[in-house]
């Protein structure tokens, strides 16, 4: 009779050891995701402060519908095209700086679309002039081929 209830005992405690195991992996791989989540954001955040402050000291002015240039600079869009953030044949995406974190490199992209000079310098008060300029900047990466992938978007505005 002891050896059967030491057996039963011996085989919960096994199923209690590998249910642990189970969930020491599960959330190893969730705290690798938000890493990896992490890690997308902050890359794509840089790429889309640097393209700002790249827009703030150049203030290009591309035609409207002009392609993109090496810069990463395209016109502004007619409104039945595409969002060129969603076109997989896009090709005017500009590469960042690196963002390192440890053994990990990654290359956001970004573009950069000027959106015209017509808009209030003052949001707030339509007295003031209307001819400051905006840009739309949608800026993407992707901490590796399985891993997160983060898209941001901003609309800058310069006078």
């Amino acid at each position: 009779m002891a050896l059967i209830i030491a057996l039963v005992l011996l085989v919960i405690m096994t199923l209690l050891g590998l249910s642990a195991m189970r969930t020491v992996s599960l959330e190893e791989r969730m705290t690798g995701h938000t890493y990896d989540r992490s890690l997308s954001f902050q890359s794509t955040e840089a790429a889309l402060r640097e393209a700002e402050s790249w827009a703030e000291a150049n203030k290009p002015t591309p035609a409207a519908g002009a392609a993109c240039n090496s810069a990463g600079v395209c016109g502004a869009p007619a409104a039945t095209d595409t969002s060129r953030w969603t076109d997989s044949s896009f090709s005017g995406w500009k590469t960042a700086t690196a963002v390192v974190s440890g053994s990990n490199s990654i290359r956001p992209q970004y573009f950069i679309e000027y959106l015209g000079n017509t808009f209030p310098c003052v949001p707030n008060d339509l007295s003031q002039s209307s001819n400051c300029k905006r840009y739309r900047i949608t800026a993407r990466s992707n901490a590796g081929s399985d891993r997160a992938s983060v898209m941001l978007q901003s609309i800058y505005a310069t006078e």
